[in-house]
């Protein structure tokens, strides 16, 4: 019973901090992503505009700015690749 217990409280500790987290979007190591210039440049070519802040998030490239549509927008980018693995657009 008290594991069951245990169990159960690490888990309702855990889930909130897993709902925090962002993607996985690469295992690669940092000497194989692209550099920041070029992915802010990868990032404009895309269409994203007026960006507020470019960061490194985890594994991932993550941007918040705006669509060429001009609509707000939070984009997690594969930092090898630079494709979007993730976008919240609002």
């Amino acid at each position: 019973m008290r594991y069951l217990i245990a169990t159960l409280t690490a888990a309702a500790i855990l889930a909130p901090v897993a709902a925090f987290a962002g993607p996985v979007c690469t295992t690669e190591a940092k000497d194989k992503w692209m550099t920041e210039d070029a992915m802010k440049a990868k990032v404009t070519e895309m269409g994203y505009q007026k960006i507020k802040t470019f960061k490194v998030s985890g594994s991932c490239y993550e941007i918040y700015g705006y669509t060429k549509d001009n609509r707000k927008a939070e984009v997690y980018f594969n930092p090898v690749t630079g494709a979007v693995v993730k976008s919240e657009i609002d």
